[in-house]
């Protein structure tokens, strides 16, 4: 019988392979304009992998009739013949990706009615695809970056936002390539696949307004540079909205979900002969919090003596309090480790889908953490206090210290997080 390591190590390479572009994407792939071109826009963690995926497809047209750019994050890149794939910076916008987002808003203003505009989006395009609206520096943008980050905001209400204060979000891609169809492909990484959020939405309707977006600052108490906060106030930087003609025609997919990563981990644990308990793909709230409703959960299945795995995804926050490191799935598995106090026959993974949590948008960062009986002891026989780690927001710390960090590397693509806790009789 395999360990709980590596079923846990098992399961997340199952989510991780049912959201991968090399099998969601054929499928989904449109065929060529009679007479235009086809254009490549993509940008997101997948976008190396995807424009691969694609570029394959289409190789063999001629070179007067495919042209593109993608972007991804350092160290996402992927090798490809015909469209570059550029990396650039993730979470915290860089120059290089200022300097791509500007070149693929010109080709977009370039194409015509005749040309296919295929969009290949992702977790991670918000970052990747920086064109702050007008006003607004590239050093402002970041520092609004980075206080959304910190805030504790969920995914929807930090889009919000971003959408507000740029060129690109928020349905402007399409504006901008307006009259060519505009066909996007997209793989999910927020809950509920909402098409607006995924990515900040740069090809569809944007449902909300900066009303919300200054709701959303006031909300959280952002400090926010004065540039950004008049942008907020200027009614041209408004989106489009639903019924906006330059929507009519377009084509909106989502090729993978995070449903379906969960549903591939939930076959390899029963295969394993565990009961499967799937939360959902939509969990939000705080990382500390959430584990603590988890424990609770895997507690009460091994009092009585199940032999289940507990399965979940979704975008939890962490609300930075403390100086250390560490994304919000080892903020989870810390406050797991602790909230379950060494429950012998319970161990757990928790770790993004993309390769990475947090951390400094190094590609080598960790993706996550395992946690089982012995985490807590071992600790404190290192002389680690598990409480201090976590209220210094010190994940990292703690799991680098006992050797529990997981370190898959880039997986190119990007689809939920993902959390499993295997729960043995005891």
């Amino acid at each position: 019988m395999r360990s709980k390591r590596e079923l846990l190590e098992a399961m997340f390479a199952g989510a991780v392979a049912a959201a991968h572009p090399a099998g969601c994407l054929p499928p989904n792939l449109p065929e060529p304009p009679a007479r235009g071109r086809l254009v490549i826009l993509a940008a997101g963690k997948a976008a190396g992998s995807m424009t691969q995926v694609a570029e394959a497809r289409y190789v063999d047209l001629p070179p007067t009739r495919l042209a593109g750019l993608a972007v991804t994050r350092h160290g996402y890149g992927r090798s490809t013949r015909r469209i570059p794939v550029i990396e650039a910076g993730h979470p915290v916008p860089d120059k290089i990706g200022l300097s791509a987002t500007r070149r693929a808003l010109k080709i977009a203003d370039e194409v015509d009615a005749h040309d296919l505009v295929l969009v290949l989006l992702s977790g991670g395009a918000s970052a990747n695809w920086i064109a702050p609206a007008a006003g607004i520096t590239l050093e402002e943008k970041q520092a609004t970056t980075r206080a959304l980050l910190k805030s504790g905001a969920a995914i929807g209400e930090i889009n919000t936002v971003r959408k507000h204060l740029s060129r690109i979000k928020g349905g402007r891609l399409t504006q901008r390539a307006h009259p060519a169809k505009v066909v996007t492909l997209a793989i999910s990484d927020v809950p509920g696949d909402e098409p607006a959020v995924i990515g900040s939405g740069p090809t569809v309707p944007d449902p909300t307004t900066l009303a919300d977006a200054r709701e959303i600052v006031r909300r959280y108490r952002l400090d926010l540079p004065e540039a950004v906060t008049r942008a907020l106030e200027q009614a041209g930087n408004e989106t489009p909205k639903p019924g906006d003609k330059v929507f009519a025609g377009s084509d909106y997919r989502i090729v993978a979900r995070p449903a379906d990563a969960l549903n591939a981990a939930a076959q390899r644990a029963s295969a394993a002969g565990y009961e499967c308990l799937i939360l959902g793909d939509r969990l939000e709230g705080e990382a500390h919090a959430v584990a603590a409703e988890q424990a609770r959960l895997a507690l009460g299945l091994r009092a009585e003596r199940r032999h289940a795995v507990i399965l979940s995804g979704g975008e939890l926050t962490v609300t930075l309090r403390g100086k250390g490191r560490g994304g919000p799935n080892q903020e989870f598995a810390l406050a797991l480790a602790i909230h379950l106090n060494g429950a012998e026959g319970v161990a757990a993974l928790a770790a993004d889908t993309d390769g990475t949590d947090g951390g400094s948008g190094r590609p080598d960062d960790p993706a996550g953490a395992f946690i089982d009986a012995t985490t807590l002891s071992r600790a404190r026989a290192a002389g680690l206090d598990p409480a201090a780690f976590l209220a210094d927001n010190n994940s990292t710390g703690f799991f680098n210290a006992i050797s529990d960090l997981f370190r898959p590397g880039p997986t190119f693509t990007n689809v939920t997080d993902f959390r499993a806790i295997v729960v043995d009789r005891p």
